[in-house]
């Protein structure tokens, strides 16, 4: 096992030089977008930068490592304030993680979730008080009468780590739905000590105009404190809307990050055939789905009237076209790599890299790609306590991505 480590860590080393070019890099976006594959349609972007944008390369020396590759379907990686991890595994496993690669046994006393299709244990964080109180929170997705929602549950890990005391769900998102696709879901703590929540439309024809609905927590923002309650100082949507929104309009957003300087909220989600987005989100804003897109139906037909720019409705900050499927993701807010300050990590599914975006004024001006050519679609990305930078595959790897020593 530890030969293999050994391998697998110089061929993840060797892949991750390669695509700097011998790391003859800068910081500025000076390269050819790293995007080469042709668009899936000939949508114009509504401002310049808003897709393609200039690469950057990062010329600090870097080294990764794959910790594990013994996980199984990890979906979400906080690190603890000891520096191991907690992770979620899709199919309803909670464990910790050493930084030499020990997995834990399987931790006691969460609800039941439905891991069918897209579903299963998915979000993680913890409470801010966490060294003091071990108060974890997720996200799932819950049998209920009717169907399935996407529910938060909060619970305390015991001292002993083999199970979580008192495990409550404090929020579901309506309607349920009979389906098994687009739960989103991440979440993240705000300055305040209250939890943003992302929801998805669940997918399907029936329940895609929901994400416009502001009668409906489906493919929404939701703003809620750490009881389930809508936070206070939530936009309001009407006098029917649900008190806990805080945007709408989304499809299946499986990215949430908090910036470390501003304390805005941004967000990633999943387009269709194209359209995936990067959006920085704003109180009581609308961002569009399904009524603008810059993706098509998996068909190849257009989605509505087949428009990407409509007053009232939020343009993305970025998108991709064709997909990369971002997931989970991060602002870094180390000092082990200065040229990373700030910079956002996304983990990419289908395009199997770690996208790193350059935010400069809430505008993209750089993009790279990181530890491409591994063949593992990487599901979240995370900040440890020791300034470098982690991420969990679908294939069931942990990595560490940090500067070489």
């Amino acid at each position: 096992m530890k030969n293999l480590l050994l391998i697998l860590t110089a061929s993840a080393t060797l892949a991750l030089y390669a695509c700097s070019d011998d790391n003859e890099g800068s910081n500025d976006p000076k390269y050819p977008p790293v995007e080469t594959q042709d668009p899936n349609t000939d949508y114009q972007p509504a401002f310049q930068g808003q897709t393609r944008a200039a690469g950057v390369r990062t010329s600090t020396r870097l080294d990764t490592t794959v910790i594990t590759s013994s996980l199984t379907g990890p979906w979400s990686v906080k690190s603890l304030p000891d520096g191991r991890f907690l992770v979620t595994e899709k199919r309803g496993v909670l464990r910790i993680v050493t930084q030499t690669g020990t997995v834990g046994a399987a931790i006691s006393g969460l609800p039941a979730v439905n891991s069918n299709g897209q579903g299963g244990l998915l979000g993680l964080t913890l409470d801010p008080a966490f060294a003091t109180n071990r108060m974890v929170y997720w996200t799932f997705s819950e049998n209920v009468a009717g169907g399935t929602v996407t529910a938060v549950a909060k619970g305390r890990l015991a001292n002993d780590e083999k199970a979580i005391e008192n495990a409550v769900v404090i929020y579901r998102a309506i309607p349920a739905y009979n389906g098994t696709l687009h739960y989103g879901s991440r979440i993240v703590f705000d300055a305040q000590g209250n939890l943003f929540v992302s929801t998805g439309e669940r997918s399907d024809l029936a329940t895609r105009p929901l994400a416009q609905s502001t009668t409906a927590a489906l493919g929404k923002i939701v703003h809620i404190t750490k009881d389930g309650q809508p936070a206070p100082g939530n936009p309001t949507f009407g006098e029917a809307g649900l008190p806990e929104l805080y945007t709408i309009g989304h499809r299946n957003p499986q990215g949430l990050a908090i910036h470390p300087v501003t304390g805005d909220l941004w967000q990633a989600e999943h387009g269709p055939r194209g359209g995936d987005e990067i959006n920085h989100i704003q109180a009581g804003k609308n961002y569009g789905w399904p009524t603008i897109t810059y993706g098509i139906e998996y068909s190849g037909q257009k989605v509505g009237d087949g428009i990407q720019q409509k007053e009232g409705l939020e343009q993305p900050v970025y998108y991709w076209d064709p997909v990369v499927s971002p997931s989970g993701m991060t602002f870094y807010g180390g000092d082990r790599v200065p040229e990373w300050k700030n910079n956002l990590f996304i983990g990419a599914l289908s395009g199997q890299h770690i996208v790193r975006l350059v935010i400069e004024n809430n505008k993209v001006v750089g993009e790279e790609r990181l530890l491409g050519g591994e063949g593992q679609r990487f599901r979240d990305v995370t900040q440890g306590v020791d300034g470098a930078l982690y991420a969990v595959t679908d294939q069931g790897r942990l990595y560490r991505l940090d500067k070489a020593e």
